[in-house]
């Protein structure tokens, strides 16, 4: 009997290097089908007469090079996916390699003739999975982790699929020195079947021991070693070690966190764990610049101190000047702003947040100069679910149509109650995402001191999905994407002139529907196009994302939405705006130019086309 092993799919995926000939002869390749899409993806993935084809020419004996070297190579992938009697059969211009004649009939080719070469497959038969065994050991629940059974395809990825689960199985029960190797295979032809044995090891089963910190300079041992959901005599598991260096990625502070687990247990039975950790700068500067044709530009800068006390406290001062032009804007604004927040206030998983902000805007809809307090409590409940719960207390200004001689002073007192999921996995909200979805409810108790005053409760319910067309087969993964976003808003308690106007709904503008100016959408005062605001919003978007090449990509998106008095579910008449935009992405996020028309111009306030540009996607 034939004894082998399992050739790691690694392998067969290496390049190899030919020698350039001294006269490059274009060639042309066609690997003929198999029947199986993944045996023909990784046949064309291994073919070197392919991939090298465009990047490294050769000559006529540099080509039979090439094709003779892919004959061993692509048996080997046959091999890997069970056809053990399977041969490949390469002719350039219908002659064989092996004729003698061949260099000299290529060097003959005339300029601007392309070689053809052929390789074809005889796969025979296919070679199942016979008996399997572990050599060695182990506990009962090993056995049913491999996941393979008797009779299925030899594949070899899935053979050395189930040698990693096997061990990975054993390390998270404990046995971190767990060694499995790989499998010895015992073919047995006359039946076409696969025997394997795992040849295991498992080592002693052992606790965490020891854990250190090393690399830290301003951060507290203390406040790091909280934040680390290990602890010393817990049974060993990779598992919880990952999630103990997530943890601290997570607190923001640390460029940098690597893992040494100990190469033996110490005397009570313990593996030494050590994590090496990578401090960021302490201060960081950044430079923010957006436009619209609406809201005109804007441009600031934020200084950020991560780690004010050592206990990865963050404080973010912001300056910013808004309103440089714009159709929807009546005069220059600022939003200066300053935020601390405290980690692990009470519990591990929750934060306190404090910010004080100022800001002044000349809108069409009104001028505002406000001056905003609040801390909010943030709770993390699970990898996706966050609530968070708040007061703020703001004092303001506001003078609404802004030619008006009225002025208003607002103080308001807000409760503010939030709960959010995020299953997109990304780290920052400028990042592209892929899948999952991003949703948010709040709700907010007020009481506005006017005159005139009320008490209301505004609730707002933002939902937004992506969906990656890779997952049906259609496209490489991550280049094209339907995302799509949803907003319902309604404030109730107060009718729609006793809700002060900066807390009333508006529409139009990116975060709505592109196409119209910001608080283009809505009712307006008799006579005028200076909106008023609303009581309710609807509104909904789906967009298209493509990516072309590494760094550009593109989008067509279409809005709708309305602003009213009373919330429906479909409004008598929807804005609906259309457009199109590019991307260029970079490190932090891409960055986006969409121009957007309305489907319909229903006054002359609606402007013929808006632009967009910033940072992020859209939503």
């Amino acid at each position: 009997m034939l004894r082998a092993s399992i050739i790691a799919v690694a392998l067969i995926l290496t390049g190899v290097q030919v020698a350039l000939a001294a006269n490059p002869l274009a060639y042309r390749v066609s690997l003929a089908p198999t029947g199986n899409t993944g045996l023909d993806a990784a046949l064309a993935a291994t073919a070197v007469l392919r991939t090298l084809r465009g990047t490294a020419p050769v000559g006529p004996f540099g080509l039979i090079v090439r094709a003779r070297t892919d004959v061993d190579r692509l048996k080997t992938v046959l091999d890997s996916f069970g056809y053990y009697q399977g041969s490949v059969t390469i002719t350039i211009d219908g002659r064989s390699l092996a004729d003698p004649r061949l260099p000299d009939d290529l060097a003959r080719l005339p300029k601007g003739h392309d070689a053809a070469v052929a390789v074809g497959f005889a796969l025979g038969p296919l070679y199942r999975l016979g008996r399997i065994s572990i050599d060695g050991q182990v506990p009962p629940f090993a056995r049913a982790v491999l996941g393979l059974r008797p009779g299925e395809p030899a594949v070899a990825a899935a053979v050395l699929a189930g040698a990693a689960r096997l061990r990975t199985a054993l390390e998270d029960r404990g046995y971190a020195f767990a060694r499995v190797d790989p499998p010895v295979a015992t073919l047995d032809d006359p039946q076409r079947v696969l025997d394997l044995s795992f040849p295991v090891v498992t080592g002693p089963r052992v606790r965490i021991g020891a854990i250190s910190i090393e690399g830290l300079k301003r951060v507290r041992a203390r406040f790091v070693r909280s934040r680390l959901p290990l602890r010393r005599g817990e049974s060993y598991s990779p598992a919880a070690i990952g999630r103990a260096r997530t943890a601290l990625v997570d607190i923001g502070v640390f460029s940098a966190v690597s893992v040494h687990v100990g190469k033996s247990p110490d005397a009570a039975g313990g593996v030494p764990i050590t994590f090496v950790v990578r401090e960021r700068p302490r201060h960081a500067v950044s430079i923010n610049a957006a436009y619209s044709s609406d809201l005109g530009g804007s441009g600031g800068v934020t200084w950020t101190d991560r780690n004010v006390f050592g206990h990865a406290e963050r404080l973010s001062v912001s300056s910013a000047v808004t309103n440089i032009g714009g159709s929807s804007t009546t005069g220059l604004g600022y939003d200066v702003s300053a935020k601390l927040v405290k980690p692990e206030f009470g519990d591990r998983d929750q934060s306190m947040q404090f910010a004080v902000t100022a800001v002044k805007q000349s809108l069409v809809a009104y001028d505002q100069t406000a001056l905003t307090t609040g801390a909010t409590l943030v709770r993390k409940l699970s990898a996706d679910w966050t609530a968070n719960v708040g007061v703020t207390a703001a004092h303001e200004l506001i003078v609404q149509p802004p030619t008006s001689p009225l002025q208003r002073r607002y103080t308001l007192i807000e409760l503010p109650i939030g709960l959010e999921y995020d299953s997109t996995n990304l780290a920052s909200p400028l990042q592209y995402p892929l899948r999952g979805m991003r949703n948010s409810l709040t709700v907010t108790p007020t009481r506005s001191i006017g005159p005139p005053s009320a008490t209301f409760v505004i609730t707002q319910l933002k939902l937004a999905g992506y969906l990656d067309l890779h997952r049906f087969g259609w496209t490489r993964p991550g280049r094209s994407v339907l995302a799509a976003r949803a907003l319902a808003g309604l404030a109730q308690g107060a009718g729609e002139f006793s809700l002060p106007p900066d807390q009333r709904f508006y529409g139009g503008g990116s975060g709505t529907i592109r196409g119209f100016r910001y608080q283009g959408v809505g009712p307006v005062f008799p006579k005028t196009t200076t909106p008023i605001g609303g009581s309710a919003i609807i509104a909904g978007s789906l967009e298209f994302r493509q990516r072309f090449g590494n760094h550009w990509g593109a989008a067509v998106f279409t809005d709708a939405g309305q602003v009213s008095a009373s919330l429906k579910p479909l409004p008598s008449v929807l804005r609906v705006g259309i457009g199109a935009g590019i991307r260029y992405y970079t490190p932090i996020g891409p960055i986006r130019v969409d121009f957007a028309v309305p489907a319909k111009r229903y006054s002359p306030y609606d402007d013929p086309y808006e632009i967009y540009v910033g940072l992020g996607q859209a939503f």
